[in-house]
């Protein structure tokens, strides 16, 4: 049916086997390792954020520190993004096992190594440097998920991945205002944990390779399994969604400091925690989407609404409260929204297309990181202030739920059968 795409057998049918064990102390340690690997891109993403201000005060007579000192913060989306496609089409070709212990190391090698430069351009260096071993972190994981697990247990484990992910947010905004109190490079030594889940990876996670690569293939008439096109056409669509969505994700993470710092709020600890207090909706939020059980696809519309309307309150106001109340409904939106976009593109994809298909995803969603506090910044001197740019941000969000709610309308006048979560 026109504009809707239902759940392949493989991503919801639970008669269809995990090519893994799904109980036991190996599969626990597995899962969790799995989503701590996850946390890591996370804690690049917002570790530091809450010593930004404190950052850019101490590079204050670099040129152009306005706009660099944020970019220390979001630069490895940049490399992520760009290096994202290529790792997944290595994991494809060389396995994922392998690249993901690799990645782990130098993710600690790299994260820390701000500790020991002093100039705002290496810094950044080193970031971007960070990002691309986020980008093999972040791939490997993801794809490894979907090797691992078949039927509504992948969906699960993605939707945990985004919870853990999440949560994982609200305690590094916490760590990061806490120690940060002792000074702005504090913050990078928490870089090293890393060094403690590569071998843990190297002995708990089995290798997806034996599993034949055509598992998820289709058959013809006389069962002889056919490889699928690469669905370009179908990830299209869910990339670009992607790549706005991910401006609306991380506009609270990367923007909330400055926003309390416009109301006068400096104290690190404050910033950490407030900014902490909107992360814990995301957990909500992708909590319910899990418990749910919908095809994600015909739940963007009122997701893209909620954070609409968290951005419209933010853009209201002028209290530390109820701009926490507004960071709160949008982060709800946000922790439905990266499960919903993350398990609508995984259902397009077969087990030998999907570590490409994962690395356009994460193209798609880091590209959206990366450019978000400089489009903000943007609108922010078109419009005057930074609440001001968030409300533009919103009203873009509001019209994007719009017109996908007028696109789904459209395709069911133009087919009479019942949609999917119409079945569900």
């Amino acid at each position: 049916m026109p504009g809707s795409v239902p759940l392949p057998p493989a991503a919801v049918d639970d008669t269809v086997p995990s090519p893994v064990p799904v109980s036991g102390p190996a599969h626990l340690l597995r899962v969790t390792l799995l989503m701590a690997g996850s946390c890591l891109p996370i804690l690049g993403a917002v570790l530091i954020a809450p010593v930004l201000p404190k950052m850019q005060d101490h590079f204050a007579s670099t040129p152009g520190a306005k706009a660099l000192v944020p970019l220390a913060l979001t630069v490895p989306a940049l490399s992520l993004a760009l290096l994202a496609p290529f790792a997944g089409v290595i994991v494809d070709r060389l396995g994922r096992k392998r690249l993901l212990i690799v990645a782990t190391l130098l993710y600690a090698v790299f994260g820390t190594a701000p500790l020991y430069l002093d100039s705002l351009g290496a810094i950044i260096a080193s970031r971007a440097l960070v990002g691309v071993a986020e980008a093999a972190i972040m791939t490997c994981c993801t794809t490894l998920i979907g090797d691992y697990y078949s039927g509504h247990r992948r969906v699960k484990y993605l939707a945990l991945q985004t919870m853990c992910a999440s949560a994982s947010a609200t305690v590094f905004f916490v760590l990061g205002g806490a120690v940060g109190a002792a000074g702005w490079k504090v913050p990078f030594w928490v870089y090293a944990v890393s060094l403690v889940l590569a071998p843990l990876m190297a002995t708990a996670l089995p290798n997806p390779a034996a599993r034949a690569a055509t598992d998820d293939a289709p058959a013809d008439m006389a069962g002889v399994q056919v490889k699928r096109a690469f669905p370009w056409r179908q990830l299209a669509g869910i990339c670009a969604l992607t790549f706005f969505g991910a401006m609306v994700f991380y506009t609270v993470p990367v923007e909330m400091a400055y926003l309390l710092d416009d109301l006068g709020v400096e104290d690190t600890g404050v910033i950490g925690l407030s900014t902490a207090l909107a992360s814990a909706a995301t957990v909500g939020g992708a909590i319910t989407f899990a418990r749910l059980k919908r095809s994600p696809d015909p739940m963007l519309p009122a997701v893209f609404a909620i954070c609409a309307v968290g951005f419209g309150v933010m853009f209201l106001a002028e209290t530390v409260p109820l701009l926490v109340v507004g960071a709160v409904v949008n982060c709800v939106g946000t922790g439905m929204l990266l499960p919903a976009l993350l398990t609508s593109a995984m259902s397009r994809l077969a087990f030998e297309d999907r570590g490409r298909g994962t690395g356009l995803w994460m193209a798609a969603f880091f590209g959206g990181e990366f450019v978000c506090p400089l489009v903000l910044l943007a609108v922010e001197s078109a419009v005057g202030s930074l609440a001001g740019a968030v409300g533009v941000l919103g009203l873009a969000a509001a019209l994007v739920a719009a017109g996908l709610l007028t696109a789904r309308r459209r395709a069911g006048a133009a087919d009479p059968r019942p949609l999917p979560e119409q079945l569900a």
